[in-house]
């Protein structure tokens, strides 16, 4: 056994996925890395038994492996492959830290390279890494394995790592150096502070504290923290778009649980999405982007082979699809020094802002401009928002010119231009066609620049001081009819498609952001408004979640079918052929649209019998309400 020098160093950086590896990264893998000889016939790892502590790679020999963890009353089988030099194998055990397999046994003696988790993490995150994840991920898929990790429980592996107000810098370092983690969180007024290796680096070593410098006065103040059986997709998203190094897991009473980083959903079905969201965050070329552009479609393919929650996939697959706006933007946009991207807010709109887009979605956005944006300048701009268009469609993503891009006048302004806008709109809804842009930009969201909630969403928070516009609005929205008697004349042989978005899911849409607003509340996503206005005058609780549970059912539907006709080489669109829908399938979509219009009946009722001034009381009548429609 010995540490590895530097022929061996050079050996893996020439194997995937070391060799996506800048050279210090590199080298810092080698320095961890121990090469150790094996006798013929040694079992190396079991992997199904105890979670591996190492990765390995075969220097020089084969190692056998078994793949399938047999019964208890199987016979011994035969080894499910032979690896030689240059293979890998236990990276999911470790970077899970779960019992996945394989079992691994020398077939003759045989020299490894032994790596730590610890040093393998970041040669994961690149695109090649990222392709042997999926393989394994796939593999796993075949062989049976159940979903795993759906809340942010399963992450929490160890106890958690709590210090002292009082302490100093040095204490803290200490403790993080003994305990083996890189983080400790800090008891303050009921919540937690954080100190992270970055807080060390970036607020004492960069600054030149000494290390008696008090914890507190360098610690996040108020540590990000999610309560238990949050699901893994959300805190995904939290870690990816918000940078943190750590969130801080607590139960409902507040007491911490312990805390999860990046590198916990590596081996997770959405570490996926955070693996390449990262390396588009990384790329420096368009074309690089592009490139990685093309892993979206499988990353989403293996979400919903794996049957993780529509909202969870659409959740994961969106940070993704940010990632690749933000960067060919930013990529875009450094191509013409007379423009400086710090003018420029970029708002995703419809299903991407919502975090529900599937590969059928239109890429729809806007831009906020600075102030100091007009004229000629805003014309240099809006020619920059055509290019970037460009590389998105390259990128596989689907950006219509006649539809809301910043490309056009109509959807780059100033903030205040928009807040003129807005105002407008709100006073004359049909104006201008006011109810149309308000329903774009009210479900607006900031990926890059200014994160302040747009200047439209703004305005029409107050829409429930304007009674008309508010009945008005939610008399626009149930235009979009659940059409239940195309249903019906498909089912009878009188018809062959259905169009999923148009005559299902996007009348929920429209219910619940308006339901949301009447109860002036925030949420962006479907789910999320529908459980704000659940139990108010306009949503009876049962009803919204009957159009929760609809929206998901309808939305599972859509990516299964996009997902097989993308495979068929058809183009992707929310038509369905009824025949080719699985008869379960069929019978649910025809229930979700009895369902869907029941709500919108009600609606239409309430409508004529109460006033706007009444929708945030809760509903008559055991939770239905007046003009309530039975069933």
């Amino acid at each position: 056994m010995g540490a590895v020098g530097g022929s061996v160093g050079e050996f893996l950086a020439a194997q995937p996925p070391f060799n996506a590896l800048a050279e210090p990264e590199c080298e810092k893998v080698a320095a961890a890395a121990r090469v150790v000889d094996y006798p013929a016939a040694t079992e190396v790892l079991d992997a199904f038994t105890e979670a591996g502590d190492d990765l390995f790679v075969v220097l020089t020999g084969q190692v056998e492996l078994w793949t399938h963890e047999p019964g208890p009353t199987d016979p011994e089988p035969a080894a499910d492959e032979v690896i030689g030099r240059g293979a890998l194998f236990g990276q999911s055990s470790v970077l899970s830290r779960t019992t996945v397999g394989p079992r691994a046994v020398t077939l003759g003696p045989a020299r490894l390279i032994q790596i730590p988790r610890a040093a393998v993490a970041e040669a994961f995150a690149s695109p090649a890494g990222v392709r042997l994840l999926a393989a394994d991920l796939s593999a796993s898929r075949r062989r049976g394995v159940p979903p795993r990790l759906r809340t942010v429980d399963e992450l929490v592996v160890s106890a958690p790592i709590v210090g002292d107000p009082a302490m100093t810098v040095r204490d803290a370092a200490r403790l993080m150096t003994e305990r083996g983690c890189r983080y400790v969180a800090v008891p303050q007024d009921g919540r937690f502070g954080l100190v992270t290796d970055a807080v060390l680096r970036e607020r004492v070593l960069a600054a030149g504290l000494p290390d008696t410098t008090p914890v507190a006065e360098v610690m996040v103040r108020w540590g990000p923290t999610v309560r238990t059986g949050t699901p893994t997709g959300d805190v995904l998203r939290e870690l990816a778009e918000q940078r943190f190094d750590y969130i801080l897991v607590t139960d409902e009473a507040g007491a911490l649980k312990g805390a999860v980083d990046p590198q916990d959903f590596l081996a997770t079905p959405p570490g996926a999405g955070i693996l390449l969201r990262e390396q588009v965050a990384r790329a420096t070329r368009i074309d690089e982007v592009v490139a990685l552009a093309a892993d979206m479609p499988v990353l989403l393919e293996d979400l919903v082979a794996r049957r993780r929650d529509a909202t969870e996939t659409t959740a994961v697959y969106s940070a993704v699809v940010d990632a690749v706006q933000r960067r060919l933007l930013t990529l875009v946009l450094a191509q013409h020094p007379d423009l400086d991207e710090s003018e420029v807010t970029w708002l995703l709109l419809g299903s991407n802002a919502r975090r529900e887009p599937t590969l059928g979605s239109d890429i729809d956005s806007a831009v906020v401009f600075a102030e100091s944006v007009t004229g000629a300048r805003a014309a240099a701009y809006r020619a920059a928002f055509a290019e970037v268009a460009v590389q998105l469609r390259r990128a596989g993503l689907r950006v219509d010119d006649h539809g809301a891009t910043p490309a056009a006048a109509r959807f780059s302004r100033t903030r205040t231009q928009w807040r003129a806008a807005a105002r407008q709109w709100l006073r004359s809804p049909l104006d201008d066609q006011g109810m149309l842009m308000a329903s774009l930009m009210i479900d607006g969201r900031p990926v890059q620049g200014d994160p302040r909630t747009p200047a439209v969403r703004e305005v029409f928070a107050d829409v429930r001081d304007h009674p008309g516009t508010m009945k008005l609005l939610v008399r626009e929205s149930l235009s979009h009819r659940a059409q239940l008697r195309s249903v019906r004349d498909v089912l009878a042989g009188r018809g062959g498609t259905f169009d999923l978005k148009t005559h299902a899911l996007r009348p929920v849409v429209e219910i619940a952001r308006w339901a949301a607003l009447a109860v002036r509340a925030p949420e962006l996503s479907t789910r999320a408004r529908l459980a704000a206005a659940s139990g108010s005058m306009l949503l009876s609780t049962e009803h919204a979640a009957t159009l929760a549970e609809v929206f998901e059912v309808l939305q599972q539907i859509r990516l299964r079918q996009q997902l097989a006709q993308r495979e068929r080489g058809e183009t992707v669109t929310d038509l369905v052929w009824m025949r080719r829908l699985p008869r379960l399938d069929r019978t649910v979509v025809a229930q979700s649209v009895r369902e869907i219009s029941t709500v919108q009946k009600r609606l239409a009722n309430l409508l004529e019998y109460s006033a706007p001034e009444e929708w945030e009381a809760p509903p008559a009548r055991g939770g239905r309400g007046p003009g309530a429609h039975p069933g």
